[in-house]
């Protein structure tokens, strides 16, 4: 059964870094355990490609076999925590750090390219209404950032009541725009 939160070491953000392994383990979390077959059809993959990412996964103690179902050839893999949590400043590898956020930043954007084109144009008027999607640009020093992703976090926690409920999406992610967007 899966515990609630990691915290991200060197290593599993190591297994992290590819976009695929970390679409996977939130697979495995959001739907529950699969088989092989099932998440490379899912992904598009082959089965040796689909196997080995999982394989990794393992070796970094993201999932786990679920030995309760399935056979030796029809092997069941689940999650092994629901949440994954990482702040690249108390990790001291930033290659390993960078990695990781790199593959975060490329997971997201397609989850909310699925999002754009399967969900929004179906979502019932009830939640539609109450969803929300946003995006601003501030003006703000590390101190002030540091400070609002605390703040942040403390609200998004408290929420977090394991209540029966829908599950919610709530993707932030807060960057100094170093380059020109214009």
């Amino acid at each position: 059964m899966a515990d609630d939160d990691i915290t991200l070491d060197t290593a599993a953000l190591r297994v992290l870094a590819h976009p695929m392994r970390l679409a996977l383990l939130n697979r495995l979390r959001q739907q529950g355990p699969a088989t092989v077959r099932q998440l490379a059809t899912h992904f598009e993959l082959d089965s040796g490609a689909a196997s080995y990412h999982l394989r990794r996964l393992a070796a970094g103690g993201l999932i786990e076999e679920d030995t309760e179902r399935g056979t030796r050839r029809d092997r069941w893999w689940r999650a092994r925590h629901r949440i994954s949590m990482h702040d690249p400043s108390l990790s001291p590898d930033a290659t390993e750090n960078r990695a990781y956020v790199q593959a975060l930043a490329l997971t997201d954007g397609e989850t909310l390219r699925r999002v754009a084109a399967e969900v929004v144009p179906v979502l019932p008027d009830e939640w539609f209404g109450v969803s929300t999607f946003m995006s601003q640009t501030l003006h703000l020093t590390p101190g002030e950032l540091d400070a609002m992703k605390r703040e942040l976090a403390g609200v998004i926690e408290r929420y977090r009541t394991g209540e029966p409920a829908e599950r919610v999406a709530v993707q932030l992610q807060m960057f100094p725009l170093l380059v020109d967007e214009t």
